[in-house]
């Protein structure tokens, strides 16, 4: 049987009659791993836990817990790889799709709305909820010990390849 294309490379499927307080321990592979560094743009994903403790209050369900990782990822000014070390506290509401909507109407969403993720029929993806938290912590402008060498590089302009073209198009 082969992997459906759309669906996301850290799936969990979680039945909601499952969700009895019990904790769940979520591991990822290594292909896993691969395809959210690629998904991400990280050189690489060393390590992707969580553990969430899942408790259902009649449709919804509460997932709170901890996600840790370890990544690699590029510096963004001089690219060298920089290692990081993410340990992050999430807390996830999974409730029901509301079907009733049209795809343009407009809705009003209370302050704890906002943090709910839905789900169709009685399952829900936790692992896909990890991924994404995941995503969120990543520094997207990390910044290595080369960065400010990198940086005074590119400020001296007998070495700026753009220098040249400073005469022919003014300042």
């Amino acid at each position: 049987m082969s992997k459906d294309p759309t669906a996301p490379e850290f799936s969990r499927r979680f039945d909601i009659r499952q969700a009895d307080g019990r904790t769940e321990h979520l591991s990822a592979t290594p292909g896993e791993r691969e395809a959210l560094a690629l998904r991400f743009g990280l050189v690489r994903i060393d390590r992707l836990e969580a553990d969430l403790v899942v408790t259902r209050t009649g449709n919804a369900v509460d997932a709170a817990g901890t996600v840790r990782a370890d990544i690699v990822q590029s510096c963004a000014v001089s690219a060298e790889d920089l290692p990081a070390a993410i340990r992050e506290d999430v807390a996830f509401r999974f409730v029901p799709a509301r079907g009733d909507l049209a795809p343009d109407a407009e809705i009003e969403l209370d302050e704890g709305d906002l943090d709910e993720i839905e789900y169709e029929g009685t399952a829900f993806d936790l692992g896909e909820a990890v991924a994404q938290s995941l995503a969120i912590a990543i520094d997207p402008f990390a910044t290595g010990p080369e960065a400010e060498a990198a940086r005074a590089l590119l400020r001296d302009e007998a070495d700026n390849p753009f220098a040249a073209l400073k005469g022919k198009f003014g300042e």
